[in-house]
């Protein structure tokens, strides 16, 4: 008899429109290709709970900003966890799956971040500058930020209702984000044009870049799933993490040329084997 396929359950949301992205187009792609391995179904973010008994993994991709339905995702979070459900990207993420805490945290334990505080009476611990850039702590897609001066400060911390990052707005060269299946780069793209942050182009990543990069994989010590690690370039040649995406970061894979396309698709193939059949040989 030949060995079971996994089966995977597969979540996105095909309808959701992001700014300079088409995540249903990714989704698509990905999935059409994971059936020569995979058994597999898709269905909307706030189905999943209802769903997900019966499947070796759950897979939880482009599904937009949980923001968007956070009572049915902790409603998933908490069953799968009860249950036992195998949940990929795994639910232990320390990064933006549990908001943006770590942002704070991260800068005060020293790490290469954008300098960052919670509160307007915490502005002195910043570098000076001209402006700054507030945002709620539970947030996604820029949805609520504002760049103030240092004046205005308190006052759109006060009308974000407290909960907020308060960073100074960096003068920077680019934006770069490296790509990570597992603990394993697979590759990095960048914006050349500040102001287009999602009109990207493939990036030849140093040695260096790696080194800042894989700083932040390690912190999170996720195990298995895709990360994204999204970095500026500042004036003076370094870099500074804005964020690491480790709950479902769009992929932006129509910029890579074919061949990296594919390699990717075979390390998440590879990857996703791993986790599924761990839910295999425990039954």
């Amino acid at each position: 008899m030949p060995a079971a396929r996994p089966r995977l359950l597969y979540v996105t949301d095909l309808a959701y429109r992001a700014r300079g992205r088409r995540y249903c187009d990714e989704d698509v792609f990905l999935t059409s290709r994971l059936r020569a391995r995979f058994d597999l179904a898709l269905c909307h973010p706030l189905d999943a709970a209802a769903l997900m008994n019966g499947y070796d993994a759950v897979v939880v991709r482009n599904s937009g900003p949980v923001l968007g339905y956070q009572s049915a995702y902790d409603a998933f979070r908490a069953q799968a966890i009860e249950t036992g459900t195998r949940v990929y990207n795994p639910l232990t993420g320390k990064a933006d799956m549990a908001g943006k805490q770590y942002l704070l945290d991260l800068s005060a334990a020293g790490f290469p971040v954008i300098p960052t505080v919670g509160g307007a009476e915490d502005l002195h611990r910043l570098p000076s500058a001209e402006r700054y850039v507030v945002k709620p702590k539970l947030g996604a897609d820029s949805a609520g930020l504002r760049v103030v001066p240092a004046s205005q400060v308190a006052a759109a911390t006060a009308s974000a209702g407290g909960e907020v990052l308060i960073q100074p707005r960096v003068d920077f060269l680019h934006e770069v984000s490296f790509y990570f299946v597992d603990d394993d780069f697979q590759y990095a793209l960048y914006a050349p044009d500040p102001e287009r942050r999602w009109a990207l182009e493939p990036y030849a990543a140093t040695a260096a870049d790696l080194e800042f990069a894989r700083r932040f994989i390690d912190w999170n010590d996720l195990g298995h799933g895709i990360q994204r690690v999204d970095a500026c370039r500042t004036r003076d040649g370094g870099l500074l993490l804005v964020e690491l995406e480790d709950l479902n970061p769009y992929l932006s894979l129509d910029a890579l040329p074919e061949e990296d396309r594919d390699a990717f698709v075979a390390a998440f193939t590879a990857s996703l084997g791993r986790f599924a059949g761990g839910a295999l040989t425990a039954a």
